[in-house]
């Protein structure tokens, strides 16, 4: 074994006991960042964000390794740069700063917009500054998140595993993907049926329905952003057949809220879509593009494989729990 607990906040790759039985000693294998080593337990945090606590007792063996390798293909981006990107296209009604963190309220509108964006060093240490976090937004009333992320050179392992000791439980997930976006606006897919609209409408918002009201505060994050621009496919009733978001800034656009009636489903409709706003996006000069997708979500996985978006790191919502 050549770790140590100097070894904290370093990618490692370990090898522990899992079993032990009469026909042998059971073995496997954890990689991620050794995020802690206290009372003879290792922690380690995988690239999804989960966490393996391991017994001292039970390692065999384990060592430093490097990143994970880069892309190869597709644009390249550091966490950081695509952390502001992506905070930039969901911008929130009121912040306020704590040292380089920034405390985020809408209404209760997306875990995005109400939690606390924790890029760099608050100030202060970090249980302080996660009690200053959380009497924010009690006095607003509402739930106290924290989002972190996992998964690539620069994230937040070490803050994931300190949220994780004051009392605050990950609650949901998603993967951060990039690619191209030349391919995307090149896709042969209709898009005479797309509308295109600087403002978002009554009709968008009944097909969104990701909120109990269309409050100022869900039209103020919806409309924020760089270079904003709402797409929509015409429906029944009212109400669009398909819908979606894209954000342009700078090389980057960002696509969201791409949603289909599920009565027209597997019809191109999710593609055509995206592919009218990468188009747009390409005339106004951006070339890289991202999205995010929750990790159970496999067939907007599978349209997003298709596509050439590839994971870049995760990102999870932290939630303050009372003892």
């Amino acid at each position: 074994m050549r770790i140590t607990s100097a070894d904290v906040g370093k990618r490692v790759s370990v090898r522990y006991v899992t079993d032990s039985a009469q026909s042998g000693e059971k073995f496997t294998d954890a990689v991620g960042v050794l995020t802690s080593w206290d009372n003879h337990v290792l922690l380690i945090t995988r690239k999804n964000g989960e966490s393996v606590r391991i017994p001292e007792s039970a390692l065999a063996a384990g060592k430093v390794v490097p990143a994970a390798p880069a892309r190869r293909r597709g644009p390249s981006a550091t966490f950081a740069e695509l952390a502001r990107a992506t905070a930039r296209a969901w911008q929130p009604v009121e912040s306020e700063p704590l040292g380089e963190w920034t405390l985020r309220a809408s209404d209760g509108f997306t875990r995005r917009a109400n939690s606390v964006l924790a890029l760099g060093d608050p100030g202060l240490p970090v249980a302080e500054a996660l009690a200053h976090a959380r009497a924010w937004y009690a006095a607003r009333k509402l739930p106290a998140y924290v989002q972190a992320a996992t998964g690539a050179e620069g994230t937040q392992e070490l803050l994931c595993a300190a949220l994780d000791r004051h009392g605050w439980r990950r609650e949901v997930s998603a993967e951060v993907r990039i690619g191209a976006l030349a391919p995307i606006g090149d896709l042969d897919a209709d898009v005479s049926a797309v509308r295109l609209s600087r403002t978002v409408d009554e009709a968008w918002l009944h097909r969104y329905q990701r909120f109990e009201e269309a409050s100022p505060a869900v039209r103020s994050v919806l409309a924020s952003g760089p270079s904003v621009w709402f797409a929509s496919v015409e429906g029944t009733e009212g109400v669009p057949a398909a819908i979606g978001r894209c954000v342009v800034d700078g090389r980057w656009a960002g696509f969201m809220a791409v949603e289909v009636d599920p009565g027209r489903r597997r019809r191109g409709l999710a593609t055509s879509v995206m592919t009218a706003l990468a188009r747009q996006a390409l005339d106004e000069g951006a070339s890289a593009a991202w999205l995010q997708v929750e990790a159970d979500n496999d067939a907007a996985r599978a349209l997003y494989d298709g596509m050439g978006f590839a994971p870049h790191h995760h990102y999870h919502h932290y939630r303050w729990v009372e003892a």
